[in-house]
Order: C-alpha cells, then structure tokens, then sequence
C-alpha cells in the first residue's frame, strides 16, 4: 500500500491524523534537519499500521511536505486501518 502524508515538523509533539481525501496529517516534534523528521514519520507510521519500522519506506519527498510511503504488509489490513483513521471521532 502506498500512502501520502503532509508533514508538519516541529510541530510540537507526534500525532498521524486525517488530512485531504489525498494525503494523511502528521505533526513531527522532530526538527527537518538531517533527515530527523522523515526518521520520525515512518516510526509514527509503523506505529499507527502497527508495522515494524522495516516495513515502512519512504519513496518520494525526502525534502518535500508531502511525503510518499509504501507500506508493506497484508493490504486488507492496512486498508482498514487507513479507514479508520479516517472515522469520525465518537
């Protein structure tokens, strides 16, 4: 599965969020410097599809705020765990 995601860095602490109907949210605590905050997004990643980090790549927009990643792992899964970031809050 691919995902988009626009990052927001230092933004205070680390929080995945729903953004558009094209990307993913993600406030980083993490400074854009030295590839800190692109460190930081795929551990925030592989904890909200409850992956291990080896299993979260970043494959486009290493400098960019829109980041794409691909995400390896079972995809009915994954699909449903991306709805549901996207659910309402209760």
């Amino acid at each position: 599965m691919i995902i988009a995601v626009r990052v927001t860095p230092r933004g205070g602490h680390d929080a995945l969020i729903a953004g558009t109907t094209a990307h993913f949210a993600a406030r980083l605590a993490a400074p854009p410097v030295e590839g800190a905050a692109n460190a930081a997004l795929i551990a925030l990643i592989a904890k909200a599809f409850a992956l291990p980090k080896r299993d979260v790549s970043l494959i486009a927009g290493q400098t960019a705020r829109i980041k794409c990643l691909k995400l390896s792992g079972d995809p009915q899964r994954l699909a449903e765990i991306a709805a549901g970031l996207y659910a309402p809050a209760a």
